[in-house]
């Protein structure tokens, strides 16, 4: 009850701003007045019912399967190593966990469903509804599999931000200018309701779990991770569409000898 209350308490300040928008500035009757507060109440029911599943079920499993991953009997059953002599490599299981788990979320994630059905219909199908989520879905999986390393290395986040943003920086002077907004906004939408529980659940439980590390220093950082690469596999894939597209061009010009000459002419 708690948690609906105070879900109710997060979304009252926007019902007040929207009815007073509506009765003082553009001054109108608000219409459907009762759908709209029905609405309302499912939104405070579902707020509340979403956190009250974070918190008994998404958080707890990311910090299992990161306990899991990096208890040292499983690592010495697996690699054969005690704690003190494991190295990264050793953890293997925790990056791919964090691929897996960053790539499946993300095709889940509903508001990258939206924006790619959206991309699809505006641009006359040339970007591929499950050409974009599969894109930003390995981009995820990426990052997320790197921010473990990170955790698991200790290494500074800026340096890894930094470095992935002046990839961005180069993708985006090279790649197709129809793509280079769909690809920012696409870092966006994947970091939403279902991403982000659990990759930080993953961060905060591998923080906790390999010794030396910082809950607070190291465990947050991976929804930053899940949002760059997004960027660059996005950008590579419109890059990689336009290569495919010129050698099908070029591979007809060959078929074509008299059509070449013709445009020659």
């Amino acid at each position: 009850m708690d948690v609906i209350l105070g879900s109710a308490i997060d979304v009252f300040p926007i019902v007040m701003f929207l009815f007073a928008f509506q009765r003082f500035v553009i001054g109108e009757p608000l219409r459907n007045g009762k759908q709209i507060l029905v609405g309302f109440v499912f939104v405070v029911l579902g707020l509340g019912l979403f956190l009250l599943g974070l918190e008994k079920t998404l958080f707890p499993l990311g910090r299992l399967m990161a306990e899991q991953l990096t208890d040292p009997a499983f690592l010495l059953e697996t690699v054969g190593k005690t704690a003190s002599e494991l190295v990264w490599h050793d953890y293997y299981w925790v990056y791919l966990f964090g691929c897996a788990i960053g790539f499946s979320t993300t095709l889940a994630e509903p508001a990258l469903i939206a924006v790619s059905m959206k991309a699809n219909t505006v641009s006359g199908g040339a970007i591929g509804v499950w050409g974009l989520r599969v894109a930003v879905a390995i981009g995820v999986g990426i990052g997320v599999g790197l921010g473990c390393y990170r955790i698991i290395v200790g290494l500074p986040l800026h340096y890894f931000i930094a470095a992935g943003y002046f990839v961005v920086i180069l993708q985006t002077i090279v790649a197709p200018k129809l793509i280079v907004p769909l690809a920012y906004d696409s870092g966006g939408v994947t970091t939403s309701t279902v991403t982000v529980p659990l990759i930080t659940a993953l961060g905060l439980g591998l923080s906790e779990a390999v010794p030396g590390r910082s809950a607070l220093l190291d465990g947050f950082g991976l929804v930053a991770f899940a949002s760059l690469f997004p960027i660059i596999s996005v950008l590579a894939y419109g890059q990689l569409a336009v290569l495919r597209s010129r050698a099908s061009d070029n591979v007809q010009e060959s078929r074509n000898p008299e059509k070449e000459d013709k445009y020659a002419l």
